[in-house]
């Protein structure tokens, strides 16, 4: 067995990147210790992907310093491939096993000059084998094939196939197996679990508890987090920092409940200062009133006095409190977002005309095979099935978007979709523009964009901040549906939990369609799976 590798440092100091005239990060300064497990957590934007390949060195900052040790190699994984359609499979495992063909060159050249070698030629020789040797270099190709086959493609890839025939998901998979398979002392990994089924994102989890060395990954899924990470790096995009929790996603998700409180404190505080500094005002201005402004005549010199002490007394205390109220005014305590929150309710039975969502056959041939079912107020259905097999479809025939070529479909009159696709990705009207002021506020006033994105163009948003948008309009209004097409998608893990929490308060019908395991996992309620058969709901 190889000795475990705990030699990497990371140190980010004072880092700024932008792109443009957007900073993506301003200033940012944090570590990785040696043999950690870092997720990278934030809004689809906000710079995670940047950060990570700041760390592999494919980007330089603008200003300050990233310094990367890792003297057993690393691998780093990015979103996409680098290679163009034609190049092949082959080439694409080259890349991603580039650190152990370099020592391959490096043995060879050093075994060409063996028969004239001297002492010292010989100790680099075989500190070439032995770093070869540390890395599995022998059986690398191998292991490329076998971590393939755990990852879901059975059917392994010919090294001559060319990239622009595989799917998007074989790609994915095919460069997260080389990467793996690379043994590098340090793992950058941008989104892993993506293009994988739970299977074999569990064998990516046990894979990577197992691994010698460090680890960094960008990622959404909480369960990942939950079950590998020992620290949290959060990327801020409306702050444009870093911010490290210790103790892995749990210690990340007490750490965030417990700055909430404490900005819910502040801000009580805040508040409570200012009804009293208003009240001292209110209270000294009564009495400032109440002391005469002439004196009766043959008043005495020293109740002259005492008036007059009395009068700018009371007036200090007004100036006072008036400049401790403009203080605190000036300087507001901002209020913590409120959590997300659907209003829909059936606590006193469905409104008039909300019914139940009925479907009697209903289908769309090459979209969806038949579905019958029915669900009554409050019910709540989680859909699953393969890619393609008609699960957002069926929501866009249940939001009346469709209309099914076989069967009915009868929904209650209040129906809200939240789509999958990005419906805004070419907007160039502002979020104000397109929404209205009342919608924009509450969109900021959740928490879910910064006040100044308000007035910029929803094209120009991250489509996780055009993800909150959209969340935003669901809560603004009453709903007896509320259809759901892979909600957390885009989304930081911070607004899933908080997504979360708004759904198991939600009264009215839920359909859900998700791919996040833990959602999957926490759901009660009704299942229905589609397979592009004949479809029936299980309790």
């Amino acid at each position: 067995m190889r000795a475990p590798l705990a030699t990497t440092q990371i140190v980010l100091s004072e880092v700024t990147k932008s792109y443009d005239t957007r900073v993506v990060l301003d200033r940012v300064s944090c570590t990785v210790r040696p043999g950690e497990r870092v997720g990278v957590v934030g809004d689809n934007g906000s710079g995670k992907s940047t950060l990570l390949r700041l760390l592999a060195g494919r980007e330089r900052p603008d200003h300050g310093e990233v310094a990367v040790a890792a003297p057993g190699g690393f691998g780093h994984l990015a979103q996409t491939l680098d290679l163009p359609p034609t190049a092949r499979v082959g080439e694409a495992v080259d890349l991603a096993l580039a650190d152990l063909r370099a020592l391959e060159r490096r043995i060879r050249a050093a075994e060409s000059l063996l028969h004239r070698a001297g002492p010292e030629e010989l100790a680099a020789y075989g500190d070439l084998l032995a770093a070869y040797d540390a890395r599995g270099g022998r059986d690398a190709e191998r292991r490329v094939a076998a971590t393939l086959r755990r990852l879901g493609e059975r059917a392994g890839l010919d090294p001559n196939r060319p990239l622009g025939t595989l799917s998007g998901g074989q790609r994915s998979r095919l460069a997260l197996a080389a990467t793996l398979a690379a043994e590098p002392e340090l793992l950058l990994l941008d989104e892993p679990t993506n293009d994988l089924d739970d299977e074999a994102v569990a064998w990516l989890e046990a894979r990577l508890l197992a691994h010698r060395g460090t680890v960094v990954a960008v990622t959404h899924d909480r369960l990942f987090l939950d079950r590998v990470t020992t620290a949290v790096l959060e990327v801020d995009q409306d702050r444009r920092t870093v911010r490290r929790y210790g103790n892995g996603y749990a210690g990340y998700r007490t750490a965030r409940a417990a700055e909430r409180a404490r900005r819910e404190r502040e801000y009580e505080q805040w508040r409570q200062e200012v009804r009293d500094a208003e009240r001292l005002a209110d209270t000294n201005i009564g009495r400032f009133a109440a002391i005469p402004r002439k004196l009766p005549r043959g008043f005495s010199g020293a109740g002259a006095f005492r008036a007059r002490s009395r009068t700018h007394g009371a007036a200090s205390r007004i100036r006072a409190a008036r400049e401790r109220l403009h203080r605190l005014t000036g300087d507001p305590v901002e209020p913590p977002p409120r959590p997300l929150s659907f209003t829909g309710r059936f606590t006193q039975g469905p409104p008039p005309g909300a019914g139940p969502v009925e479907l009697d056959g209903a289908a769309l041939p090459g979209r969806l095979g038949p579905v019958s079912l029915t669900l009554t107020p409050g019910e709540r259905l989680l859909v699953t099935g393969p890619n393609g097999s008609g699960k957002s479809t069926l929501l866009h025939l249940l939001a009346g978007e469709l209309q099914p070529a076989r069967g009915s479909v009868r929904t209650p009159p209040r129906v809200g979709l939240l789509r999958q696709d990005d419906p805004w990705a070419r907007e160039p009207r502002s979020v104000v523009e397109v929404f209205g002021r009342e919608d924009a506020d509450r969109v900021a006033g959740h928490g879910l964009l910064a006040p100044q994105d308000l007035a910029r163009p929803v094209r120009d948003l991250s489509a996780g901040q055009r993800r909150k948008v959209e969340l935003a309009r669901l809560v603004a209004r009453p709903l007896d549906l509320l259809l759901l097409d892979e909600p957390t998608n885009h989304l930081a893990p911070a607004v899933v939990e908080e997504l979360e929490a708004a759904l198991a308060d939600f009264g009215g019908t839920l359909v859900l369609v998700t791919h996040d395991r833990r959602l999957r996992a926490a759901f009660r309620g009704r299942r229905l799976r589609l397979q592009g058969e004949p479809a029936a709901a299980s309790r």
